[in-house]
């Protein structure tokens, strides 16, 4: 396993699955809305998403396929240029946490020369049972929470472990971004839009994040397979992604 080294920081690409709420109480509405988008959180530019190959929820220790919830639409970005993004619609009927999951279609990377695939997952808690979010889907690679994944404050900080085939992957690099849609964040160098920090022997890494909203973590590897563009293998990138919300 090869790590990728990535250039451009300021066009990091992350796969988003953004719910409507990452904690769902008593008393408050059951349906949740999530947004599935492929982006540049940060910068908010738009990339187009084709329907992926799964989409679903884990909730007590069982899998529901989701796929056919979602609903294709447009969204537009800082440019005012409208992509293609998919919505989606879940009630919650059990309490405990729910991992919602998405494994999207190869998206092939001209400037990078290589696809990429970012699985990517994000935990709601259900009416206060805190029981299930550090499972694991079973995903090619994900990230395994450390510290619980909602009901976060701003400079809390964050741990996971970066798996690949569910065994830790050490010294991972981890791009960190926030989700910056009105554009309210600035930032003096474009090298501060995307953080990085690296995982430890153990595929431990660390974050603190600094504000309010919602925060993805993408830990990418190279996949030891390659797939075929126009006749030549090329590279793919498998990124573990995780979002997480502070208050």
């Amino acid at each position: 396993m090869t790590l990728l080294i990535c250039v451009g920081q300021a066009q990091a690409h992350f796969q988003m699955i953004i719910p409507s709420d990452d904690m769902v109480a008593q008393g408050e509405s059951r349906d949740l809305k999530l947004d599935l988008l492929f982006w540049h959180p940060f910068e908010n530019k738009g990339m187009n998403m084709v329907k992926p190959v799964q989409f679903g929820v884990l909730a007590h220790g069982k899998k529901e396929d989701l796929l056919s919830s979602l609903k294709s639409v447009k969204l537009a970005d800082a440019s005012g240029k409208s992509f293609d993004m998919f919505k989606a619609k879940y009630a919650m009927r059990r309490p405990g946490d729910h991992i919602f999951y998405v494994e999207p279609k190869p998206y092939w990377e001209p400037s990078e020369d290589s696809f990429i695939i970012h699985y990517t997952k994000v935990v709601v808690n259900g009416f206060g049972l805190e029981e299930g979010w550090d499972d694991e889907v079973g995903l090619k690679t994900e990230i395994v929470p450390l510290t619980r994944p909602y009901g976060l404050w701003a400079n809390n900080v964050f741990q996971g472990i970066v798996k690949v085939k569910g065994k830790p992957v050490p010294f991972t690099e981890v791009e960190v971004e926030f989700k910056n849609p009105d554009g309210s964040k600035k930032t003096p160098s474009d090298t501060m839009i995307t953080q990085v920090v690296k995982a430890d022997a153990n595929g431990v890494f660390t974050y603190a994040m600094p504000f309010k909203g919602w925060w993805g973590f993408a830990a990418l590897n190279t996949d030891e397979n390659k797939m075929m563009h126009e006749g030549e293998p090329k590279s793919v990138e498998i990124g573990a992604v995780l979002w997480v919300k502070t208050h």
